[in-house]
């Protein structure tokens, strides 16, 4: 497999290239992944880059975007941060990578039992964990059952998994909301802009509609 120029970007489509994050992810659960020279693509890749996805996921160490949807180096934009929440930062990162460098597809890709949203349903506080805590905290509170509080913690991992799919919802409401250009493109049908979940247990992505 060879490293994406700028003609094969160029032919994708923002549904083709959804459709290859998918059809990814299926080698990757599967373990028929691609074989590739990741060095002929480093060297491939030395003179311009030409992705056709971005990825704002957690930095988990068990969620790599390029493993888990078997893609390799070039082939996507990877945004990582605790929580996978937005900031003026992150959403300008976002803007370079599908206005400017070409990107048909943006994916936030949350995952089951998430660490930071552990932290966040527990509200836990320590040094500047403190202030990322906060960012997600909204998601925790927006889910409303289980209605008893001594269910509404890390301990109950069918909470933490719902916080982590609205955190995911919230997440995409804020690129639509602070980014203008995001959301123009996906208006015009330029980019499409959608969430999913990963599961730490099966490899499996699931995309939301």
């Amino acid at each position: 497999m060879k490293a994406h120029t700028k003609e094969t970007q160029a032919v994708m489509t923002p549904e083709s290239s959804l459709q290859a994050l998918k059809d990814g992810n299926k080698r990757f659960i599967n373990a028929s992944q691609i074989s590739r020279d990741l060095n002929a693509q480093v060297d491939a890749t030395s003179t311009g880059q030409y992705p056709f996805a971005t990825v704002l996921h957690c930095i988990d160490s068990r969620v790599s975007a390029e493993h888990v949807f078997d893609q390799g180096i070039g082939d996507l934009f990877s945004i990582r941060i605790a929580g996978n929440f937005v900031n003026e930062d992150i959403l300008g990162s976002m803007e370079f990578a599908c206005k400017l460098a070409g990107t048909k597809v943006l994916v936030v890709l949350g995952h089951t039992a998430c660490g930071a949203v552990k932290g966040a349903c527990d509200h836990a506080r320590m040094g500047n964990l403190t202030a990322l805590i906060n960012k997600i905290e909204p998601a925790v509170y927006a889910v409303e059952l289980p209605v008893d509080e001594t269910m509404r913690n890390s301990s109950n991992i069918n909470f933490v998994n719902s916080v982590a799919t609205k955190n995911v919802e919230m997440t995409l409401n804020d690129i639509r909301n602070k980014s203008e250009i995001l959301k123009e493109m996906e208006s015009s049908g330029d980019l499409i802009i959608i969430g999913g979940m990963y599961d730490i247990a099966n490899g499996k992505v699931t995309f939301y509609a």
